[in-house]
């Protein structure tokens, strides 16, 4: 009984704690209370608030850009797509590794993933993701990005930022090892 009682006095302390404020759905002001049987567990009123309407952001907040579902690639488009842009990556890449002369600089392309590493500087790893028909983009600088082909641009953007894979990794590269780099 001795080592239930510390358990038991924590037990008490969370049962005798004041109800969460309840939030208020910015859509209707209201909020929907769910108490439990105040038999079972006296002086607890734990409430919880819920809402199906937009968050209210403000008008300048960089949301992500709705999908166009006429846009969404079949899988053979998206490969075929998909994979010239990362050889085309891969290719170019080796050719900046030699002008850069950067210790630890290296271009790898094995199981579908694209590393480049640039030693102390940092690491970028690319790879297509099939099912969302995006290229994932890990950079030690913007941190992770998914890329959607746009149609219109004939490029990869990123939706949230409205940021270009080409350009994203000629500015972050170009600032990364002192020297410009042209990837388009």
């Amino acid at each position: 009984m001795a080592s239930r009682l510390p358990f038991l006095r924590r037990i008490s302390k969370l049962l005798k704690a004041p109800p969460p404020t309840p939030l208020r759905c910015p859509r209707h002001s209201l909020a929907l209370r769910f108490l439990l049987p105040q038999a079972s567990t006296p002086n607890v009123s734990p409430s919880r608030s819920f809402c199906s309407g937009p968050l209210n952001l403000p008008q300048d907040s960089q949301g992500p850009a709705p999908i166009d579902y006429r846009s969404v690639l079949s899988e053979d488009e998206f490969h075929g797509i998909a994979n010239s842009t990362i050889h085309d990556l891969q290719e170019k890449l080796e050719e900046y590794g030699d002008i850069v002369e950067l210790d630890g600089f290296d271009v790898d392309y094995g199981n579908e993933v694209l590393t480049l590493k640039l030693g102390a500087l940092g690491t970028y790893v690319m790879n297509k993701q099939t099912p969302n028909r995006q290229i994932w983009l890990s950079s030690p600088i913007s941190g992770p990005s998914r890329f959607d082909w746009d149609h219109n641009a004939q490029t990869w953007v990123y939706r949230r930022t409205k940021a270009n894979l080409l350009k994203l990794l000629e500015s972050e590269l170009g600032q990364l090892c002192g020297k410009p780099v042209n990837l388009s």
